[in-house]
């Protein structure tokens, strides 16, 4: 076996998906190769002719889900409405590359943007009836939030530490003072209800558009059960104005659970030092908690 070189796409490229596929899966071997037009950081993904992909982890804390994938998405697809991805088959390691990796279907659609979305407050409706059934889905048997779900799902405690560093490096460019209150309070609204599905990146790159509306949600690799706080985080970077109060109407969710969104935007802002996230978090705190 060749050795796995280590570059900014962790030695993933067209070449090694052909001899996998080639290798473990002949029916494909003739389909071409390509990269996609938007590709990801925990994934490199590739289409194999029309109708299907190969997506390949970069990092062993990404390979998780490939397993949680291949498992649990044919039991979600069915109760949800819109397009989620198609487990097809799961591939081995192999030519020096060191992790499982996916074959899903391709999916159709343009990725949601101000200009690929027709309306955007319906958009922001459609959004939130793809959470609210998400945890409607029976989450009795689905994995529970941790370290495969980057601790999505679970007790913002997790990254208190990144948090308060971070508000250190930005004390001077933010109201500090008033971050380290919404984050407190995000810590204090703890979640008490039953675990439900989340998908832990409801974010516009994982939305898909076709003739302008919500038309599928891809990239449940973050997914898993318990608070599903994390999937309100769009609201702060995608939607504003008219369309996030139309999210939060259509969502319907309480004080507490945005409290716990609040949090999981401003730490996420923070660490990325996104400050008009910050100013809209901030914002939206002072308005909520008048």
């Amino acid at each position: 076996m060749t050795e796995l070189h280590q570059d900014g796409r962790a030695g993933i490229d067209a070449a090694l998906v052909q001899r996998l596929i080639a290798q473990q899966f002949p029916q494909w071997a003739d389909l071409p190769v390509t990269p996609v037009a938007v590709d990801g950081w925990d994934n490199r993904t590739y289409r194999l002719g029309t109708g299907l992909t190969a997506r390949l982890p970069t990092a062993a804390s990404y390979v998780a889900a490939v397993d949680k994938e291949h498992t649990w998405l044919p039991r979600l697809a069915p109760e949800l409405p819109v397009e989620i991805p198609d487990a097809v088959a799961k591939g081995e390691p192999g030519f020096g590359y060191p992790y499982p990796w996916a074959v899903r279907a391709w999916i159709s659609g343009e990725t949601a943007s101000p200009e690929t979305v027709d309306d955007l407050d319906q958009f922001a409706r459609s959004v939130a009836a793809f959470i609210l059934a998400l945890q409607r889905v029976d989450a009795s048997d689905g994995p529970p939030a941790g370290a495969h779900s980057f601790y999505r799902g679970a007790s913002l405690e997790h990254y208190h530490g990144e948090t308060v560093d971070a508000l250190a490096v930005l004390k001077d460019r933010i109201d500090s003072d008033l971050a380290a209150t919404v984050w407190e309070a995000a810590l204090a609204a703890t979640w008490d209800g039953p675990p439900v599905w989340f998908h832990g990146d409801i974010s516009h790159g994982n939305l898909l558009v076709r003739d302008g509306r919500l038309s599928a949600v891809i990239d449940f690799g973050t997914s898993g059960v318990g608070d599903p706080a994390c999937d309100l985080v769009i609201a702060y970077g995608f939607f504003s104005g008219s369309s996030r109060a139309a999210f939060r109407e259509a969502v319907a969710q309480d004080d507490a659970m945005w409290a716990r969104a609040r949090g999981w935007a401003l730490w996420k802002a923070l660490i990325t030092e996104n400050l008009p996230i910050i100013e809209t978090v901030l914002d939206d705190h002072v308005t909520r908690t008048r």
